[in-house]
């Protein structure tokens, strides 16, 4: 099925409208002001004033208002470090995976992998996601919910306890990540089938050499059509998608946390979050703290410094 997407002026928009209006439909998807179906193509018209065509007949239709076209996020392959992207690739169907939390002292690790087919693309976008280091945590904690309920994803946390054991049994943070990501991925192509994803793009922290490695004795690796780049986030909204789920599964764990320690838990790996250590620390006691950290970081050891101390 064809796909193709233009961008045009509110009076192109109004042009648009009349030219299809006796073969208006309904639609209550969000951000969708008008939609029409022909017998070989549909046309959804969005408040952004993008206009999709969708269907065998979308390049036809799509000519009639071409010649008003703007660019709808371009790909540049070459910006980015990783593979090659097809030049269509922000317009094909994805499965995108993120991962966020490796950076913070406390709170987990958590992984997410998203399919966005073709014909979701756009309402995604309409969803408000894009790059999510562009978002607030706030912003995400109201788009996420949106999102797992339209799309096929997987979402994995990884508590401290558990990291922590296998990190002691010389897991590194790669290994770790690749595992999660093969799982996630493996979790959404079941949910999918038996339809596939053109393309699956993993945000890349390691090199796919690397990468494989990490997994190699896994029993089922995820290997067809994967694509790595960094800054992934950017280059289909399906990776995007999956950030700020990955993120907002992170935020509610912090949350939990915060509720168990009964004092706000900082994000990160800052002085602030050696003093919050230290309270805590002292508070409940070490197994406590082990057990919502990741205790081989460099705070365990300042955080025992203050304990001594008393410097906070």
């Amino acid at each position: 099925m064809s796909n193709e997407v233009l961008l045009l002026p509110a009076n192109e928009i109004e042009k648009v409208k009349a030219h299809y209006l006796k073969f208006k439909i309904e639609r209550s998807a969000p951000g969708v002001v008008f939609a029409a179906k022909l017998v070989d193509t549909a046309i959804t018209i969005y408040k952004s004033g993008k206009v999709m065509f969708q269907g065998n007949g979308a390049s036809r239709e799509a000519a009639l208002w071409s010649g008003n076209i703007s660019p709808t996020n371009p790909i540049k392959s070459s910006s980015s470090k990783g593979d090659i992207l097809p030049e269509n690739f922000t317009t094909l169907s994805v499965i995108g995976s993120d991962e966020t939390g490796t950076g913070d002292y406390f709170g987990p690790i958590t992984v997410a992998a998203c399919y966005v087919p073709a014909h979701q693309v756009e309402l995604v976008r309409e969803l408000g996601v894009k790059d999510s280091k562009m978002l607030t945590d706030e912003l995400m904690r109201r788009i996420a919910p949106d999102l797992m309920k339209t799309l096929s994803h997987s979402v994995l946390v990884l508590k401290n306890e558990k990291y922590n054991e296998i990190q002691g049994r010389g897991w590194s943070q790669g290994k770790i990540k690749a595992m999660m990501h093969n799982q996630a991925l493996k979790h959404v192509l079941n949910k999918i089938e038996p339809e596939k994803p053109a393309y699956i793009l993993i945000d890349q922290f390691a090199e796919r050499g690397i990468y494989y490695n990490h997994i190699k004795m896994e029993k089922e690796i995820i290997r067809e059509n994967v694509l790595f780049s960094t800054k992934a986030e950017q280059l289909h909204v399906s990776v995007a998608a999956a950030s700020i789920i990955a993120r907002y599964a992170f935020l509610k764990e912090m949350d939990r946390l915060t509720e168990i320690a009964h004092t706000t838990i900082p994000k990160g790996a800052s002085a602030k979050v050696d003093e919050t250590a230290a309270k805590i620390y002292l508070k409940h006691g070490e197994e406590f703290l082990k057990s919502i950290t990741k205790w081989h970081f460099a705070n365990t050891q300042k955080a025992m410094k203050l304990v001594q101390k008393r410097k906070f």
